[in-house]
């Protein structure tokens, strides 16, 4: 067991709280709290492995917050668990194993075309695979729209648990561009996001490679930063995801850019 300074654990505490904020609103706190670990001197299976210990609990949390402001389509989500838990548990599996060099380079391409989509695409305009009525709100999901949901929670599982950074960012672009405005794309992504989450924890605890010296407190310190960052959402609404999700795509792709450079 790794044993931290007080100064190490103020300082990754912190970012821990400021990845949960990030990661409430559109995805993508691994990229601050994953990097301040590997900073702090953990082996990469350690650090991912108390990455994810110490987010999930933060991610129940905004997800609670998104659920009492009834922000979360279950109907859609809930047939989509089971694949992401299945593909979560895969991902962890093949982080024990392999490297990941093949997926930086495939997100190289990904990432770009991302953005572009995320700045281009408006709140409630152009057509989705998701009808939303007005007056009262609902949706209309087709069954189509379960099979693609439930593909792409799959694909998207395997990655979290594989790599996990921006994880909360894709999932939260697959809904919205499926139809769902943003605030509910955000909150219905919490629900994946903490499955998988849950699935790949299990996995690396059962393999004993959480290091709970550190990862303790910053599950505190995540579960204040997601709070927080779940509230500022639901007050902002869209416009804010939006803003956010651009920086965590971005931010993504400098990271495995500076990777490539750095190796």
């Amino acid at each position: 067991m790794i044993q931290y300074g007080f100064v190490t654990t103020l300082v990754l505490t912190l970012l821990f709280a400021l990845a949960g904020f990030i990661d409430s609103i559109a995805g993508g706190g691994g990229l601050v709290s994953l990097t301040s670990l590997y900073a702090a001197g953990l082996p990469p299976v350690n650090a991912v492995s108390t990455n994810k210990f110490s987010m999930t609990f933060g991610t129940l949390f905004a997800t609670i917050n998104y659920a009492r402001e009834k922000k979360i389509v279950w109907r859609l989500v809930l047939p989509s668990i089971l694949f992401a838990l299945a593909g979560s548990s895969i991902g962890a599996q093949l982080a024990l194993r392999f490297a990941d060099t093949l997926l930086r380079y495939m997100l190289l391409l990904v990432l770009p075309v991302l953005t572009f989509l995320t700045l281009k695409k408006k709140e409630g305009k152009g057509k989705g695979m998701i009808k939303v009525n007005e007056n009262p709100l609902s949706f209309d999901i087709s069954t189509l729209t379960y099979v693609v949901s439930a593909i792409c929670s799959f694909a998207i599982g395997i990655y979290d648990g594989f790599f996990g950074p921006g994880t909360g960012a894709f999932f939260t672009i697959l809904f919205s561009f499926m139809g769902l405005p943003l605030i509910y794309s955000a909150g219905t992504t919490k629900v994946l996001n903490l499955t998988s989450n849950i699935a790949a924890f299990t996995t690396f605890l059962i393999n004993g490679t959480i290091e709970f010296s550190i990862g303790v407190s910053c599950a505190v310190s995540s579960i204040i930063g997601n709070l927080l960052g779940s509230a500022y959402a639901l007050k902002r609404g869209g416009k804010a995801i939006r803003k956010v999700l651009v920086v965590v795509i971005i931010l993504l792709y400098i990271k495995i850019l500076a990777e490539f450079f750095i190796s």
